[in-house]
């Protein structure tokens, strides 16, 4: 187990020059002037210029792109061109928030959807399957800023009951989780029911029936057990997706985390900011991906069994 995670830790050495790579030339390309947007309004060309030279913007491309990865091997993602701040700092300060409302979204998520996904697969083929999908089918296809704006009209400024924006407590939080949980939630709904199916309809199941075993029992421990890889697998993929930051939902609601940072600073042309919070998501993303193939193992000792035989 220790040589596979090893292994995968260090694959993502690859992942992280390559999407560094890959941003800082879509950046590169992407029009505008970082100078000019840096520089006062009356300012002159040579005023503009000596900004330029400052950020080092009148250098090649590769040779600008060496020297990121330099400063980056030594632990320095770079200074931001509009805020002049250190861009892992900044990152790190909005890193919690991102984390609060991507655990909180991936709790409501599973909440609602593991449930349902049981509930729809026992009862297949009836009107209750029926009324369960047609919910999975309006949150797979419902966009969350949609979504974000109409909570925000109903709780926030019909009923008064909670804050449409900001991030101030615990009520602050409940309108971005269910916004970024509903999405989640069909998805992982709709994974469910089709592993509890697949499941249902095996012999051990019929056994433990035929012993006796309450059906309460036998759906949750024998059923729901049995039926968790792939669940976990869209719930690890889920909840990596959302703690790189949920752009549309951190926007609609001035959630102060990674999302609205990145769509901040590629608005203004950040080159520093974006790649480096971009590098950090990546990293981020495939500690959660290892963290769900340790969970792997800990379901289906067969998977443990796996990774035992190949250190040896």
């Amino acid at each position: 187990m220790g040589r596979y995670l090893l292994k995968r830790l260090l694959l993502m050495i690859p992942v992280v020059l390559i999407t560094s790579l890959v941003i800082f030339g879509a950046m590169n390309l992407t029009g505008g002037d970082p100078a000019l947007a840096l520089a006062p309004d009356n300012a002159t060309e040579a005023q503009v210029e000596m900004i330029r030279e400052e950020l080092g913007l009148n250098d090649p491309f590769i040779v600008r792109y060496l020297k990121y990865m330099g400063g980056m091997l030594k632990g320095d993602l770079g200074t931001s061109y509009v805020t002049n701040k250190d861009v892992f700092k900044t990152y790190m300060q909005r890193l919690p928030n991102t984390l609060e409302l991507g655990c909180a979204s991936v709790f409501v998520a599973v909440l609602i959807a593991i449930p349902l996904g049981i509930y729809t697969a026992i009862n297949q083929n009836t009107w209750k399957d029926n009324v369960g999908m047609v919910f999975a089918l309006f949150g797979v296809s419902m966009p969350n800023f949609w979504l974000g704006l109409m909570l925000v009209l109903l709780f926030s400024l019909k009923l008064h009951w909670l804050p449409s924006s900001g991030r101030n407590g615990l009520a602050s939080l409940i309108l971005p989780a269910l916004t970024v949980g509903m999405g989640l939630a069909a998805l992982i709904t709709r994974t469910t029911r089709s592993s509890m199916l697949d499941v249902l309809r095996q012999d051990y199941m019929r056994t433990a029936r035929a012993k006796g075993a309450d059906e309460r029992r036998v759906i949750f421990r024998h059923g729901l057990k049995n039926a968790l890889i792939p669940i976990i697998t869209v719930i690890g993929m889920q909840l990596s997706n959302v703690l790189t930051g949920s752009v549309l939902a951190e926007t609609v609601f001035a959630w102060p985390g990674v999302g609205r940072l990145i769509f901040d600073s590629i608005s203004k042309r950040d080159t520093p900011m974006v790649t480096g919070c971009i590098i950090l998501s990546c990293v981020l993303m495939s500690l959660v991906n290892v963290l769900v193939d340790v969970l792997y193992a800990f379901f289906d000792p067969r998977i443990k069994a796996q990774y035992v035989r190949r250190e040896r």
